[in-house]
């Protein structure tokens, strides 16, 4: 028989004087009264603490081991509780990771979306990729030049973790001899034990060839293994140029960009398959600020204008000084009035060598010749090489977040944004608001095939979107980073977020979830 109260005897957790009380199930039930009242004591400490602890313990010891066995309350006895799931007070997500999509998962339902009905383009050209046969990647190959080296290789693991072991012994036992593993060519007698723990790309070479008449028979059959073994796709390492990758699946007829079959993994920034190299899907990069580099233009560069540098070794101060006399400009100026391309030589330098002159300790008269790199490339470089945290933080200092320069804050490759459904790439899809993703995602005009496919999918993400809506959201964009959101907003996001979840028979326990809601809301 079916429990209609949930009933409490004798709880004592905190300043709870040996209360009894009586809840009735499946009702919206709120505790009030004054801070220091209770209120969290019996709602967290002893109900939720309770439910849960009775939840982790009917599981088994191995699931129990994952878990956090919370600590038997001080009360008496709880009857009638359900599986308790918790929403307090946190503070706002700080990961740069994070976005409303990421959090609410309709980003994974949207990657998902572009994977199984995305209609691939060329991203350098912008036309629609079509599969390429054997027989046209033999004759894109045989483009090379007379006398041209190179390797076809067939990538059997792309970016995966694992050791391999097994796998590598079966294909050894198949005849080949050669494996590239993670871009250095070994035997297959003498591969690497991996790091299962890592992520590796595996190449297996099926042959090495010299372009020339005749070859025609054999590269063709060379081919041919490598698309099988490669499941589809062949890697020509082209001695001197590097990779081409050539795909069964899509591939562009005029520019030969080539890419590897849809997966939700190429429309996700936090995977290397999918991030933007460049900032490893951030979509924003720390750089040096010019202006942070130069605070006070009023002072000269013998005054310590560069703050960086100023009361530093006098290295840095010859090679200005060295500067000033190839180019012909005075460090006794202030550096506001200095033209506009002498203070772009300062700062991001020079290929040209400049001549050093000094007289060291011993009055001795040094010279050299030098590269001046410039302040900002200088600091830059020393950012990305040093291994010194404290170096690291001096020198971010005179940094700024700045988008990133490849992909403009999209945070994805060039050719996860070329796929699009509906005419939107998942990054613009991102930027929309929420009710406007939703009104995109209703009116999405499909044919048969990609409408079976993608109503499960289209319906996920339109509850999902549809919670975020009711709890007063629908101005925010799926692309917004976790960190700038308000408490009310993160708050009503992990609503949402369990709500949706559409699970029957739990115990919710909020703590102020009105907190952040307007009035009306």
């Amino acid at each position: 028989m079916e429990a209609t109260k949930i009933v409490i005897r004798g709880a004592r957790e905190h300043n709870l004087k040996n209360i009894n009380l009586e809840l009735p199930r499946n009702q919206l039930i709120v505790f009030t009264g004054i801070s220091g009242s209770g209120k969290s004591s019996l709602a967290f400490d002893t109900i939720y603490a309770e439910g849960q602890r009775k939840y982790v313990e009917s599981l088994s010891s191995y699931a129990r081991q994952f878990l956090g066995q919370m600590e038997k309350p001080d009360v008496d006895s709880i009857e009638g509780l359900s599986p308790a799931i918790s929403i307090d007070q946190k503070g706002v997500m700080h990961n740069p990771r994070s976005t409303v999509g990421t959090i609410t998962e309709v980003h994974d339902y949207l990657r998902l979306l572009y994977a199984r009905i995305g209609k691939a383009h060329c991203p350098s050209c912008g036309k629609p990729i079509e599969k390429q046969t054997s027989s046209q990647i033999i004759e894109m190959i045989e483009m090379l030049p007379p006398g041209s080296r190179f390797m076809l290789l067939a990538p059997v693991v792309r970016s995966r973790k694992g050791e391999y072991t097994q796998m590598l012994e079966d294909v050894r036992k198949k005849g080949f001899v050669r494996a590239r593993i993670d871009g250095a060519l070994y035997e297959l007698d003498e591969t690497p034990a991996l790091d299962k723990k890592k992520k590796h790309d595996v190449e297996i070479v099926v042959d090495r060839l010299v372009m020339k008449e005749g070859l025609e028979r054999r590269l063709a059959d060379s081919v041919e293994t490598a698309l099988g073994l490669g499941e589809g796709i062949v890697v020509v390492e082209v001695e001197g140029e590097g990779d081409r990758l050539y795909s069964e699946h899509f591939a562009c007829a005029d520019c030969g960009v080539s890419l590897a079959e849809l997966e939700p993994r190429l429309f996700s920034f936090n995977n290397p398959y999918g991030a933007c190299p460049t900032c490893s899907g951030l979509g924003f990069r720390l750089e040096i600020d010019p202006e942070l580099v130069v605070p006070d233009p009023n002072l000269s560069l013998e005054q310590g204008a560069i703050a960086p540098w100023a009361g530093t070794a006098d290295y840095f101060y010859q090679l200005l000084r060295a500067l000033a006399e190839k180019y012909e400009f005075s460090t006794e100026v202030p550096y506001g009035k200095l033209p506009a391309k002498v203070k772009e030589l300062i700062l991001y330098g020079t290929d040209e060598q400049v001549y050093v002159r000094y007289r060291n300790r011993y009055g001795r008269l040094r010279s050299y010749f030098s590269r001046f790199e410039g302040v900002v490339n200088n600091l830059q470089r020393r950012y990305e090489e040093t291994e010194s945290d404290y170096s690291r933080q001096k020198i971010s200092q005179y940094m700024s977040v700045r988008p990133c320069p490849a992909c403009e804050g999209a945070r994805l490759k060039p050719e996860s944004l070329a796929v699009t459904v509906g005419g939107k790439n998942i990054y613009e899809v991102s930027r929309l608001s929420i009710t406007r993703a939703d009104e995109f995602m209703a009116h999405l005009k499909l044919n048969e095939r990609d409408s079976m496919i993608a109503e499960r999918i289209i319906k996920e993400i339109r509850a999902r979107l549809k919670f975020l809506i009711d709890v007063g959201l629908n101005y925010l964009t799926l692309e917004r980073m976790a960190a700038t959101l308000a408490g009310g907003e993160a708050q009503r996001i992990r609503l949402a977020t369990q709500i949706g979840s559409g699970l029957a028979g739990v115990l919710y326990v909020l703590d102020e979830p009105s907190i952040g809601l307007h009035q009306r809301d």
